[in-house]
């Protein structure tokens, strides 16, 4: 019955109809970066005269090497990828040690956790106590404090502690009967059937701490611990001043029209996170879904 449905012309019309939204939808989604590329390759001369276009007439590199004639760049590149590289193992371990034990019936106070838990989701202390928080525990100019603060999202937790109740209970019962401990359970059982959510809150995680930049204006007063979001908006500060770091770059470097330069620095903020995800994205649209059926 189903068969002869989907090979009716109201089945076949029904199909046409999504392949042809789902497309129009693929399209409006790639156009504003495709623009936004077009946009970092072009001239002063065209980006005056034409007010959309996805590929310039004429290519030109030098917003790219305005952006990248400072040594402090690629530092802070390397900044960027170490905070995010940490901050996502910070945020896994501590998520995941977390929800495991919440996920099991027989752990004591367990509904106390979890209802303080759904506390921190609704209400939160501020930005200035959690500064004051972060200067009395020492971490001002730390990358600590890019880190810790944001250790375990409530959200990401109950979705995790979710997948996990969902564990056939008779897996941990034969591991435990073989002599595994509670932490050999979660290490040699849990976390090799858990690929899919663990790499999905990966991402999550690892986008979130990509694009931070609020933390580190708040929390790093040093420059030379800038990550790259905070180094990129200082070029686009610089660029609207007219004023470029005339003590690094060419004498004879005529600086790129601001508009370039805006577009070029959401490219390079953007591609390095965004080449992450076909490594994971096999993962990706399964754990999104697992975790979020039971309560």
């Amino acid at each position: 019955m189903n068969s002869r449905l989907y090979n009716s012309p109201a089945g076949r019309a029904f199909d046409i109809f999504n392949y042809v939204m789902l497309g129009i939808l693929g399209i409006l989604t790639v156009l504003p970066f495709l623009y936004i590329i077009g946009n970092s390759f072009a001239t002063e001369a065209e980006i005056t005269e034409r007010s959309f276009f996805l590929i310039p007439k004429v290519f030109s590199f030098s917003a790219y090497e305005y952006i990248f004639s400072s040594s402090t760049i690629f530092r802070s590149i390397g900044v960027s990828i170490f905070v995010t590289v940490a901050g996502t193992l910070v945020n896994l371990f501590f998520t995941l040690t977390m929800a495991y034990p919440l996920s099991r019936s027989d752990f004591w106070g367990r509904n106390v956790m979890m209802n303080m838990v759904i506390f921190s989701m609704l209400f939160g202390g501020g930005m200035i106590p959690t500064y004051l928080v972060i200067r009395g525990l020492g971490l001002l100019d730390s990358y600590w404090a890019l880190m810790l603060p944001g250790a375990i999202s409530a959200f990401n937790l109950i979705v995790v502690k979710n997948f996990f109740q969902q564990m056939p209970p008779g897996l941990e019962e034969a591991a435990r009967i073989d002599g595994c401990s509670d932490l050999g359970v979660l290490w040699r059982i849990v976390l090799p059937l858990s690929k899919p959510v663990i790499a999905t809150f990966a991402l999550f995680y690892a986008v979130g701490h990509w694009n931070n930049f609020f933390s580190a204006l708040l929390y790093i007063s040093d420059s030379d611990k800038w990550p790259l979001q905070v180094m990129l908006r200082q070029i686009v500060l610089l660029s609207q001043a007219s004023v470029g770091d005339m003590a690094n770059m060419d004498p004879n470097f005529v600086q790129p029209p601001e508009q370039s330069i805006k577009m070029a620095v959401i490219v390079v903020g953007t591609i390095p996170i965004l080449l992450v995800y076909p490594f994971l994205q096999k993962h990706f649209a399964k754990g999104v879904m697992l975790g979020s059926i039971k309560g």
